[in-house]
């Protein structure tokens, strides 16, 4: 399987390298050549495999023996030892819950398979492997605690100062060793872009190995795909036209699933349910991709303004637009309507939702009253809601129970660095750290 830079279809790369190298030399992301197209007994006797079975299945079409079989088993049943259970609220409407890893979001599913990925590839390598990230909230976290310890890779990571919750700014600060995180006096958009700056400077990469582990790197793209069939193997029995909506902000857990489409999962259709953020779902009214500074929400992980994964989107199909409006439907919720959201499905259903996956909810019953009931559509709950416990408390007037690893998390003393949105401070950091 070779990977192709959505800035040059002839600049063709291995995994291993696109792993390594995160980001393509001319900024561009990487793209495998074909998706993996599964076998359709595979997907029809779905139901008798487990979770890791379906990992592996899928991670063996797009690494293409590049790991070997048995390093690739060892791989995703340690780093995918927790569940994504699907949850109905009725007859038309489950969520799916990705908040059982260790840091209580989904990004705990790419960030771990990236950490042995990563350590597989450069266990021969005497030179240290820096990891560069940008976050809104959640990848840091996970980023952070997947890392932890790793031999021969220093992470580092940037946030936006004063723009992610308490308990997110706790997991990412607090680990020290191999971690460090530096607070950017911006937004996510100014984070990432600082990352991309780094990752196509020659001075940085002539003195220092550096790779990514945002969604820009494919290898965070791939597990995310597999809780897609995981999660279709829970909900097949209901015979029904399956729809995912996916809480959207960098856009790489859609991708993931337009992925899975591709590679054979019989997916309806998808939702892309944005915040005030609305630079998508205006793409699909006018064509045109419009970046636009964040607006800070109270679902924080999706206030970017330019999402990274819009160009594996429209390589996909081809910049096609009346092909991705087929398959996408995208719409906006400001923060008076979340906290609305919340409220219903605690009050309907008896459910303790995010912000994100209020912004799903929302979503998903517009699309279900627009479009008739018919459809099974699952709803991705991206984070435990306790990691915005002043937001749901408040919404619901209530205490909602945090999980004693998120207790132990708030009595660490947090370590940061603080920068400015500036590309020549941040970078004369990262010339000073070895």
């Amino acid at each position: 399987m070779h990977y192709y830079s959505t800035n040059n279809k002839s600049l063709k790369v291995s995994f291993r390298e696109a792993v390594l190298k995160g980001l393509s030399e001319d900024g561009g992301l990487f793209m495998p050549a074909s998706i993996p197209h599964l076998n359709e007994n595979f997907i029809e006797n779905i139901e008798s495999r487990s979770f890791q079975e379906i990992a592996i299945e899928i991670a063996k079409g797009f690494i293409n023996n590049e790991i070997k079989e048995n390093d690739l088993e060892k791989i995703i049943r340690d780093a995918i030892n927790f569940d994504a259970p699907v949850i109905r609220l009725n007859d038309n409407h489950f969520i799916l819950e990705l908040f059982h890893g260790p840091t209580l979001a989904f990004k705990d599913f790419g960030a771990r398979f990236m950490a042995r990925t990563f350590s597989y590839f450069n266990k021969d390598n005497d030179k240290e492997l820096i990891i560069l990230v940008a976050t809104s909230g959640d990848t840091g976290s996970a980023v952070a605690n997947g890392f932890y310890e790793t031999k021969g890779i220093k992470v580092i990571i940037l946030y936006p100062s004063g723009k992610i919750s308490e308990i997110q700014e706790k997991q990412l600060t607090t680990l020290g060793k191999n971690i460090t995180a530096l607070e950017i006096a911006g937004t996510f958009d100014d984070c990432q872009k600082l990352v991309k700056s780094a990752f196509v400077d020659k001075d940085i990469n002539e003195k220092l190995r550096l790779s990514s582990a945002n969604s820009i790197n494919i290898a965070r793209l791939i597990p995310q795909s597999f809780y897609y069939l995981n999660a279709f193997k829970q909900v097949k029995k209901f015979g029904k036209k399956i729809i995912f909506c996916v809480p959207s902000g960098n856009f790489g857990n859609l991708t993931a699933g337009l992925f899975a489409k591709e590679m054979g999962l019989n997916i309806e259709h998808f939702i892309a349910a944005v915040n005030s953020n609305k630079v998508f779902a205006e793409y699909l009214k006018t064509g045109r991709l419009d970046p636009k500074p964040p607006i800070r929400t109270l679902s924080n992980a999706m206030d970017v303004g330019n999402p990274s994964n819009f160009s594996r989107i429209v390589d996909l199909y081809g910049n096609d637009l009346e092909h991705v409006q087929k398959i996408i439907f995208s719409k906006s919720y400001n923060d008076g309507q979340t906290i609305s959201g919340i409220k219903e499905v605690y009050e309907k259903y008896n459910y303790v939702i995010d912000p994100h996956g209020a912004v799903g909810y929302l979503a998903s019953k517009d699309y279900l009253e627009r479009y008739g009931k018919d459809n099974l559509i699952i709803t991705f709950e991206t984070a435990h809601p306790s990691k915005f416990m002043d937001i749901v408390n408040s919404a619901l007037g209530i205490e909602i129970d945090i999980p004693e690893r998120l207790k132990e998390c708030l009595k660490r003393e947090k370590k940061s660095v603080h920068l400015p949105d500036k590309y020549k401070e941040v970078k004369d950091y990262l010339l000073s750290i070895n």
